[in-house]
């Protein structure tokens, strides 16, 4: 049984999302074993305590700089023995050392079909609002291993949504979340616990 550990920023959606997966039995082989918030305020750590998952609390304001706090995140993944790290709404930069540690054992969502609307500044709304702007007809979410290119790592599973004429960016962020994040973020985490995944140069092969 592998070892889950998600990193949470906010409101723990995509958390939400998991838990229900791992109790429905749609992930298989893994457990969240510890959701690490970057803030004290995480809403998502409720998720976690109604679902008796162990959380620690690491806040970005106490460490002077992204290298000292990277390094506390990734002792306390090593610590935790976790197989598998999930980005679900980590809102905070790190820097290689957990790339190294966790290479193709981290995943993170995001809320476009890459490499569109991906990189650096596009994230939560903004994402949505620019794929408005643009007038595409069709955006998604994918779901990727974390590399130390931002959006840049090999793709695991991507899943297209609709744009509609009369989309706010909010409205499109909560079809993208119901109809492809929440769907596809747990089905690649069993995937991985399945040990379905194959990394050869950039690109993922699900067996």
């Amino acid at each position: 049984m592998k070892k889950i550990a998600v990193l949470v920023s906010g409101g723990g959606t995509n958390l939400q999302a998991l838990i229900d997966a791992e109790k429905s039995g749609k992930i298989k082989n893994g457990k969240i074993t510890c959701v690490i918030s970057s803030s004290p305020d995480s809403y998502a750590l409720e998720r976690a305590k109604n679902n008796n998952i162990p959380t620690k609390v690491i806040p970005r304001k106490e460490y002077e700089s992204v290298r000292d706090y990277t390094r506390a995140v990734t002792d306390t993944l090593i610590e935790e023995k976790a197989d598998l790290v999930v980005y679900a709404g980590f809102m905070t930069i790190l820097d290689e050392q957990i790339v190294e540690a966790f290479s193709n054992r981290m995943m993170n969502v995001h809320p476009s079909l890459i490499p569109s609307f991906c990189g650096k500044g596009f994230y939560g709304l903004h994402v949505h609002e620019e794929v408005l702007k643009k007038g595409v007809k069709l955006t998604g979410a994918t779901v990727h291993f974390v590399t130390e290119e931002c959006d840049g790592g090999p793709i695991i599973l991507q899943k297209a949504v609709e744009v509609k004429n009369d989309d706010t960016p909010e409205a499109l962020q909560k079809r993208v979340m119901e109809e492809a994040e929440w769907k596809i973020l747990p089905k690649a985490v069993s995937l991985f616990c399945e040990d379905r995944i194959e990394v050869k140069d950039n690109k993922t092969y699900v067996n």
